[in-house]
């Protein structure tokens, strides 16, 4: 990978999803938010999805999020298209099409102007990938450099898709390979091997599109995108107040070396914060260490969590494969039951 002239990573303290606050700091900030009611938001921050959804017609829907964050690769190049790919990817969760972005930007004056000039580029390559239109954005001075976009999305009405209805009995497919959040964090450590990052940054720049577009005309009752808060955490977020989740720890994809870091005990601060708050709701004692901080492991730009009625996951899972090879079956939705997350 190209190297910038002037460290991104040496410019801050933590990068990509692992610096987003914990689940469990964030709903306890959202619950003293006063409640605004219109009967026109459809999704809303109270029901913790991935994007706002609201009525324009009775037919359309505006699907509108923001995500940035600070780099977690040195390449400019790269993060600009890591931090677009992250953030157009909750729309495609949403079962929306993106129509337009905004840059979101922080920089510090005593950096290389071409660096951002070089992250700008990143983002807008993705952006033109994903068919929307780069309209604007606002930039600041900042101590550390950070990146993203608000995007702003389309759906019809009878194709929204939220988090937190999964139907009991459809299987779950991640589309991409968990993992990227330790390799960073062994990046950072200096033992991370140009493979790993090789394949980390391959799959983070990767647009969560294609899956998507796979997805349309499947009987799919819920869908997320697995992002700081790690499978398990996003899974619970799925299962809600309603269903259990049970997964197939020996069907999880991962990034091979990443479970080789875990595995001489690398871990993470945010992935410590996500092994916090599943306490009480996921059991994973009798799985092997490096797996258990697979599954907590924040994700950045990660992949589709869709929940697909069983007699279509197979034809689903081979319809991603061919582009995604790393897509599994991992899981399905059951019954509640008193762990709202098991293992099988």
């Amino acid at each position: 990978m190209k190297q910038a002239s002037s460290s991104l990573l040496d410019n801050c303290t933590s990068g990509g999803c692992g610096a987003k606050i914990g689940a469990g700091e964030l709903s306890k900030l959202l619950a003293g938010l006063p409640v605004l009611h219109d009967e026109n938001l459809i999704v809303g921050y109270d029901s913790s999805d991935d994007a706002a959804v609201y009525k324009i017609s009775d037919k359309s829907y505006i699907v509108a999020t923001a995500d940035f964050f600070p780099p977690m690769v040195n390449d400019p190049m790269s993060f600009g298209k890591i931090a677009a790919a992250n953030a157009l990817s909750d729309i495609y969760a949403m079962g929306g099409k993106p129509i337009t972005a905004l840059n979101l930007v922080c920089f510090p004056q005593s950096m290389d102007m071409g660096i951002l000039r070089e992250i700008l580029q990143g983002g807008a390559e993705k952006v033109a990938e994903a068919s929307a239109v780069l309209a604007g954005g606002h930039s600041i001075y900042d101590k550390e450099p950070k990146y993203g976009l608000a995007v702003t999305g389309i759906v019809e009405n009878d194709k929204i898709i939220k988090n937190d209805t999964p139907a009991i009995g459809h299987k779950l497919i991640l589309t991409k390979p968990l993992g990227t959040g330790l390799v960073i964090a062994a990046l950072r450590g200096g033992v991370a091997s140009t493979e790993a990052v090789d394949k980390a940054v391959a799959t983070m720049e990767r647009l969560n599109k294609y899956a998507a577009e796979k997805m349309q005309g499947f009987c799919v009752s819920a869908c997320t995108d697995i992002t700081g808060f790690g499978l398990l955490a996003h899974a619970l977020e799925m299962a809600s107040d309603k269903v259990s989740i049970a997964l197939y720890p020996s069907e999880i994809p991962y990034i091979k070396e990443a479970y080789q870091y875990a595995d001489e005990y690398l871990v993470t601060a945010a992935g410590q914060r996500n092994r916090n708050h599943l306490e009480g709701k996921a059991d994973v004692n009798g799985l092997p260490f490096a797996l258990q901080e697979l599954m907590f492991d924040p994700q950045t730009s990660g992949g589709l969590l869709i929940c697909v009625s069983s007699e279509q996951s197979d034809d689903l899972l081979a319809a991603i494969q061919a582009d995604d090879l790393a897509a599994r079956i991992i899981g399905e939705v059951v019954k509640r039951e008193s762990k709202i997350i098991l293992f099988q």
